[in-house]
Order: structure tokens, then sequence, then C-alpha cells
């Protein structure tokens, strides 16, 4: 579907937008587009790749002129483009409404104005039951999409919604490696507190699943494992051989105990696709009373899907799937190098 075609990814010097680059750079794609605002990270991304394929734009999602600019001939859009640290939302939740909500309507705005074919909407589990800033602004951001999604008949619009990224910029398993590095305990909010992992890679075929299966105003959710922090901090440890002490620091600012993918509410409505949840678009409009009639027994029996009642996995299991991740391989050969 992407063959001879125009991606653009906003935010797209982040982990996502190299995870995206990695996959399609060798494919028949006609040119993909880094719309963000960091021309250091630009810079970077363009001395790596050297690819003729590749096309920057500096600008923000903010300015909607900026992602005009950027929108043109486009055929495709990955939109990762947010402010993602729970705790910066938490002291300055203007700027998350700014980026998160208003700048996702301006690449709405735009996509649709150009005629896009597909929007993809990278939302996260913090979205579900917000307790934080952060998660509140992504629900918002949710909201938006679906909205749009309704009176838009050319641009097919979807979120995709999914747990934390094991390694990706900011998370939490970097921090812990620098600290072995350093020789310093090992900080962990909670060790009780469950957090969904899953890899860079598998967070590009949730949206490529999106791509080629969503309807317009789904939200996609994949399937993924989840495990406790103070378990990850000690298959890290012994991943890389330290006898580093834990420290345990409590939580910080707007966090959970436990995320969720999918509320009670999505739960009585979604569609188990095998590997991934589909959340259909609420169809119905503001002429209330002719739905009043009616309930919805499926709310009774429907549980939510968290990062508690999924599967768990142990420091063995932990290790194996870090093990996948090329980040840690080179991380731990350095190591042992060094060692």
């Amino acid at each position: 579907m992407f063959r001879d075609s125009t991606l653009l990814i906003t935010g797209g010097t982040g982990s996502f937008g190299h995870a995206v680059l990695g996959r399609f750079l060798n494919a028949d794609i006609k040119e993909i587009r880094i719309f963000s605002r960091d021309e250091k990270k630009q810079e970077d991304m363009r001395n790596l790749y050297r690819s003729d394929k590749i096309k920057f734009y500096i600008g923000d999602v903010r300015d909607q002129q900026s992602i005009k600019n950027a929108m043109y001939g486009v055929d495709y859009v990955f939109h990762a483009a947010a402010l993602k640290q729970v705790p910066s939302c938490e002291f300055f939740p203007i700027e998350a409404v700014k980026t998160n909500i208003l700048g996702t309507e301006n690449v709405l705005n735009a996509a649709i104005d150009a005629k896009v074919k597909k929007v993809i909407c990278l939302s996260t589990d913090k979205a579900a039951y917000p307790v934080n800033a952060m998660g509140a602004s992504k629900a918002m951001m949710e909201k938006v999409a679906v909205a749009k999604a309704r009176t838009s008949d050319e641009t097919l619009i979807c979120c995709t919604r999914y747990g934390n990224v094991m390694c990706s910029r900011g998370s939490v398993i970097p921090l812990f490696i620098e600290q072995i590095k350093s020789g310093k305990p090992l900080t962990v909010t909670e060790p009780k507190m469950t957090r969904y992992i899953m890899s860079l890679d598998e967070a590009v075929e949730l949206v490529l699943f999106a791509f080629q299966n969503a309807k317009t105003g789904d939200i996609l959710v994949q399937k993924a494992p989840a495990c406790t922090i103070g378990n990850l901090a000690l298959a890290v440890k012994e991943l890389f051989g330290s006898n580093a002490d834990i420290r345990i620091i409590g939580i910080r600012h707007g966090e959970k105990l436990y995320e969720t993918l999918l509320t009670n509410e999505e739960c009585a409505n979604a569609v188990d696709m095998g590997s991934f949840y589909r959340v259909p678009m609420d169809r119905r409009d503001l002429n209330y009373d002719k739905y009043f009639a009616v309930g919805d027994k499926n709310r009774e029996i429907m549980k939510e899907y968290n990062s508690n009642n999924t599967e768990l996995l142990d420091v063995e299991e932990i290790k194996k799937k870090l093990m996948e991740i090329d980040y840690i391989k080179s991380e731990l050969a350095v190591w042992r190098r060094r060692k």
C-alpha cells in the first residue's frame, strides 16, 4: 500500500520516527517526510541516514501554517508529535494542551484539506482512565480524532493506543543502564507498579496493522504483556551482571500503579482481532432521547484490560524480551568490553 507513496511523520526525529525509517527506507516508498521543531535532531538524522528519500521540514504542530506547508502531496500520515513526559505535563499542563490536543487538530485539518488518504494518531495507555495531564491531553486527542473522523469522507482517521515502549527516549530502561554504568543504585518508584512492555518494532507493527485494517474513527490496541517495575530492574541488573542496589524513591507526580489499555466501557464494544483489539467509533449523535430506551447488558460482564490482568512476565521472561532489542545487545556488548 505504500508503493510510490509519500509518508509524513510528525515528531519524526523521535524513537518512533527512527523505527519507521528502519522499516521503510529500503522499501519502495517514494518519500518520507520528517516534520519536527528540532533542527539539531534533524541534522543528526540527515547525517545518519543520508538518503534522498528522506525530506526534512522544520515546524511545529502548534503552528497550523507550518504543518500545512509539509502536507501537500502526502498520502499517509503518522502523527507522533506529542509531549509525553508525565511529570513535565503535570507542571505545564497548558503546554500539553497546545501540543497534544490543539496540535492534533491542526494536523488533522491540514490532512483533510490536502486529501490525505489515511492518518494514524499515536496515543497511549495513559489516555484510558487518565489521572495525569499527559493522559488527559491524549484522551482529548483521541476525542478530537474521532470527532474529525465523523465528518471526514475522504481521509480515514484512526488512533493506535499502546503501552510503554522499551528503550524509547526518556524511558526507564536506558536510565537503569546509565545508573549501572555510573555505579549508582537503580532508582525504582514502586516495585509492585506494573507496566505494559513492548518493543519499538511492535509499536510500528500496530501502526501498520491500523493502516491495513482500521475503519475511520477506530481506536486500535495491541495485546501486550506487562511486568512489575521491581522485576524489570532485577532483569536489567542480571543481564548486566550488576550488584547495584535498588533504591525505592516513591511514585512520581501523576503516575498510576497500573495502566489501562481498554476501559470497561470500551471492552463492551471492542472487537477481538487476535493479537489486537479494535474499538469502533460510537456513531450515535446528539439526539440522545432515542438511546435511552435500551441499555447495554455487556457493561456488567466486561472487564477493563489493564497491566494487572494481562500476562505478567517474570524476571527470566523479561530478560528474554529485552534481548530482542538491538539497543540492549549493543549496550551489553560495550559493557562486556569495558569489564
